[in-house]
């Protein structure tokens, strides 16, 4: 064998065609499409479902849609987010309220 022969020889695995791995590429995409699909299901049922708190249905809603819950009371999405998420307007504000709680520390006085 010649020190140039190894640029000759076959990189595809023994005994596998181009056809054979062009098949089982095709294959990992759709069942990597197949993953994403389920996950996102069940994402947006973690959203909807009623079992779910209102916090746990909110932030399920942010991580569909990689958005954080606004902070203002009269942001137009809140109404967006309680429709997704089944839950009131007042619920949505509730949990704005909450967040805003934990973040600002208490006083004392």
């Amino acid at each position: 064998m010649s020190s140039m022969s190894w640029l000759l020889t076959s990189v595809e695995p023994a005994g596998r065609g181009p056809k054979e791995l062009l098949t089982d590429y095709r294959a990992r995409i759709e069942r990597e499409e197949s993953e994403r699909a389920e996950r996102r299901r069940v994402e947006l049922e973690d959203q909807r479902s009623t079992g779910n708190p209102p916090d746990v249905r909110i932030r399920a809603w942010e991580k569909v849609h990689g958005l954080r819950l606004p902070s203002d009371p009269e942001h137009p999405v809140l109404d967006v987010i309680a429709v997704a998420t089944r839950l009131t307007l007042a619920e949505v504000l509730e949990e704005q309220r909450a967040r805003k709680a934990r973040k600002t520390p208490a006083r004392e006085g």
